[in-house]
């Protein structure tokens, strides 16, 4: 049963994580986002780089040459940023979980599916085997799956990829968590396919109450699905808003780009491995650590001021904010 969508369940302030690898300059990742989830709610997280970063960041788990610079990522009023690594455990994979974009490199090959959804059970639950069982097979039922004794002693080689898909979204909701985190969770799938796995996400939520944050780089995706969207360039939240207020009214240039390119991506669906358009210019430096707004480059409606100072985020009404000089500062 859904919660209450007003109720906050995950808040990240001003996060910002610079990545210092050996040997290369440091990339700034994420620069000062903010972010909101609340209980039950879909958040979709679209755009170009930032994204996955954000989502490691929500589950600490950065590699060793990330620096979290500033910021706070509060989950039910505890700080995940300064938790210890036993209280994390508890949250991670329990409370928090995870889709990965592609089952075939989380999945062991040489382990039953069963087994392996059995096992997120026997880390975090205190239950015999035989109940984990019975919990396995009913996850697997819940997820589509007619025979989930037949998928239980199933490999993973011996599943397609909608049904890996499956297996992977049975794990990451085993033990009731409040929030699931997806990373492209439909990017590996065709058209058909992916329609199935959103209608599968939908319905967990309404069932379970369980609240998403989505990843992905297809706006095509949220229509339907999510009920806010936050657009990210260059490791920045640019803008974010209702799923209406971002496809109806979208304001930054970066977002207004991306909606005229999912129009024509849907135009042009039909076509055989027809892939999602790309915006013109060239992508953001990551290693600049110049002021300046990072989509100028690119923008059709820069200004002179877009070259050297960072713009402000605006409210453009209480659901929707962006960060453009277009609009005031």
């Amino acid at each position: 049963m859904a919660g209450d969508l007003s109720e906050e369940l995950l808040r990240v302030v001003n996060l910002t994580i610079t990545y210092s690898p050996p040997a290369s300059a440091p990339v700034r990742a994420l620069r000062d986002a903010s972010l909101k989830i609340n209980e039950s709610e879909v958040i979709g997280i679209l755009g170009g780089c930032g994204k996955s970063t954000l989502a490691s960041a929500i589950l600490r788990l950065l590699p060793s040459y990330a620096h979290n610079d500033t910021g706070s990522i509060v989950f039910r009023g505890s700080d995940l940023l300064t938790m210890t690594e036993a209280d994390l455990r508890k949250v991670r994979g329990r409370a928090i979980s995870l889709i990965s974009q592609d089952p075939a490199l989380c999945l062991n090959p040489v382990m039953k599916v069963g087994d392996q959804i059995a096992e997120v059970l026997r880390a975090h639950l205190a239950i015999g085997k035989g109940e984990r069982r019975r919990r396995v097979e009913e996850l697997l039922q819940a997820v589509g799956f007619e025979q989930p004794r037949q998928i239980y002693s199933a490999y993973p080689h011996q599943l397609s990829g909608g049904q890996r898909q499956r297996v992977v979204i049975a794990q990451a909701i085993a033990c009731d968590p409040a929030l699931v985190i997806a990373d492209e969770p439909t990017s590996k799938l065709d058209a058909a396919l992916q329609a199935e796995i959103l209608s599968l996400l939908s319905e967990i939520r309404k069932r379970r109450g369980t609240a998403f944050l989505v990843i992905t780089h297809d706006p095509t995706i949220f229509p339907g699905f999510a009920d806010r969207i936050a657009v990210m360039y260059a490791g920045g939240i640019v803008e974010a808003g209702t799923t209406e207020d971002i496809f109806r009214k979208p304001l930054h240039p970066y977002t207004q780009a991306l909606v005229r390119l999912s129009e024509r991506y849907l135009t042009n669906s039909g076509e055989t491995k027809m892939r999602f358009p790309m915006i013109d210019g060239e992508p953001s430096d990551s290693t600049r650590v110049n002021p300046g707004c990072r989509f100028e480059p690119r923008c059709v409606d820069r200004m002179h001021v877009c070259i050297d100072s960072d713009p402000q985020e605006v409210t453009h009404n209480p659901s929707h904010r962006v960060s453009c000089f277009k609009y005031g500062k």
